[in-house]
C-alpha cells in the first residue's frame, strides 16, 4: 500500500444508463457525446454565455482534488517512514492516518457526497487549516523541485480531460497558489472573470483566504453548491432539450428557417405559375425540389433535429463540426424522433406535390 501512489480513479461512463443524464454525472465525466463535459462546456459558452461559472466549478472541483493529492502523498510520507516530531504535531499525524485513500472519483457538490466522503473531506479540511503554517512537503517534493524549476498549479481548461488529478508532485504552496488564483480570478470585485453571487457568500470566502488565511476546500463548499444549483436549474434544462432531443445548434436552425422560407416561397410561386401557364405536370414535377427543400429545413427547425444526421449518428457541437452520438440512451432517443420527424416531412411534402401537380392547370 505505502509502495506506490493511490490515484484517483478516473470516472468510467455508464453504458447502461437508461435515462437521461443529471448534471453531476456531466460534470464527473460520466457520459459520452453528445451530453458530455466538452459539449456542455461549449453549451454555456455559445448559449448561455455564462462559461465562467463553469470554469468555477471546475476549478473549485480542481483544487479539491489538488488538496487530496497533497494529503494522499503526505499520508503516505507518514506511513512509510517514522514522522519527524518537528514537521508536524501528533494530533496532525494522527488526523492523516484516519484520513483513509480518499481515492473518490470525482469531487462533486456536497449534496452528492456520501457520509464517508464528507466526513473525510472535513477531516481533510481541518488538518489543512492547522496545517497551513507549517508548509509541509512530501519527501518526493524536494528531490523533484532539484531536478525541474517550480511550476505554479494551473486549471487545466481543457473539458476534455478525463482526469483532475495533478500530474506532478503537489506541494502546500501550490495549495495556497490555488485558492488564490480562484479568488482574484472569479471572486473579487472587478476580476478578471467575476461570477455574481449573493454577497454574503463572496465576502465570506475573501475573509476566509485574505484574513485567516485559510486556502482548504471548505472554504468554496457554499459557492460550489451555489453555482452548481444554478447551472442545473438555469442551464442544464436548456442543454438537454438542444443535445439529447435535438441535434442542431441556434446559428444553424436560423440559416435552416431561412433556407425553408425562400424554398416555400418559391415552390408556391413556381407552382402558380405552371399552373396558370397550364404547363403539363411532367414539368410540374420540378415543383418536388424546392418543396422537399423547403419542407425538410422547417421542420429540422421546427424540432431543432436533421433526421438523416440523426439518423447516421450525428450531432452538430459548432457550425458545421459534428461528432458522433455515443451516448446509448440519446441515441435511441434521437433516432425515434428523426423518424418521427421525417414522418412528418415526407407527408406534408407529398400533400403539397400532390396538390400543386395534380391541379389541372387553366391558362390566364
Amino acid at each position: 500500500m505505502a509502495d506506490h501512489a493511490a490515484a484517483t480513479p478516473s470516472p468510467q461512463p455508464d453504458l447502461t444508463r437508461n435515462r437521461l443524464p443529471t448534471l453531476f454525472e456531466v460534470l464527473s465525466r460520466r457520459t459520452l457525446p453528445p451530453v458530455d463535459l466538452f459539449s456542455f462546456y461549449i453549451y454555456m459558452r455559445d448559449q448561455q454565455r455564462s462559461v465562467d461559472y463553469l470554469d468555477f466549478w471546475l476549478d473549485v472541483a480542481q483544487h479539491m482534488s489538488l488538496c487530496r493529492h497533497y494529503v494522499r502523498e503526505l499520508r503516505r510520507s507518514v506511513l512509510v517512514s517514522t514522522p519527524d516530531p518537528e514537521r508536524g504535531s501528533q494530533r496532525s499525524s494522527g488526523i492523516l492516518e484516519g484520513l483513509g485513500d480518499m481515492n473518490h472519483p470525482v469531487a462533486g457538490p456536497s449534496m452528492y457526497a456520501s457520509e464517508k466522503e464528507k466526513d473525510q473531506d472535513a477531516q481533510m479540511s481541518a488538518f489543512l487549516r492547522e496545517d497551513r503554517g507549517e508548509h509541509h512537503e512530501s519527501p518526493v517534493s524536494s528531490s523533484a523541485r532539484q531536478e525541474r524549476p517550480s511550476t505554479t498549479i494551473s486549471t487545466p481548461r481543457d473539458p476534455q480531460t478525463d482526469s483532475n488529478s495533478p500530474p506532478h508532485t503537489v506541494a502546500r504552496q501550490d495549495i495556497r497558489a490555488s485558492a488564490e488564483k480562484i479568488l482574484y480570478t472569479f471572486l473579487l470585485p472587478n476580476a478578471e472573470r467575476e461570477i455574481t453571487l449573493p454577497g454574503s457568500i463572496t465576502q465570506d470566502i475573501i475573509t476566509a483566504i485574505e484574513e485567516f488565511g485559510r486556502d482548504d476546500p471548505e472554504v468554496f463548499d457554499v459557492a460550489k453548491d451555489y453555482v452548481f444549483q444554478a447551472m442545473e436549474r438555469d442551464a442544464f434544462p436548456g442543454f438537454l432539450r438542444m443535445k439529447a432531443l435535438g441535434n442542431l445548434i441556434p446559428p444553424t436552425l436560423i440559416m435552416r428557417l431561412i433556407i425553408g422560407l425562400v424554398s416555400i416561397f418559391g415552390g408556391f410561386w413556381a407552382a402558380f405559375v405552371l399552373i396558370f401557364l397550364n404547363e403539363s405536370r411532367m414539368t410540374r414535377l420540378w415543383l418536388i425540389l424546392p418543396f422537399t427543400i423547403g419542407v425538410y429545413c422547417l421542420a429540422s427547425y421546427q424540432y431543432s433535429l436533421d433526421p438523416i444526421l440523426a439518423l447516421i449518428g450525428f450531432s452538430e457541437y459548432t457550425p458545421f463540426n459534428f461528432s458522433r452520438v455515443r451516448e446509448p440512451y440519446v441515441r435511441k432517443l434521437i433516432s425515434r424522433r428523426a423518424v418521427m420527424v421525417l414522418t412528418v416531412t415526407v407527408l406534408i411534402d407529398a400533400a403539397l406535390c400532390v396538390l400543386f401537380i395534380l391541379v389541372p392547370g387553366k391558362r390566364l
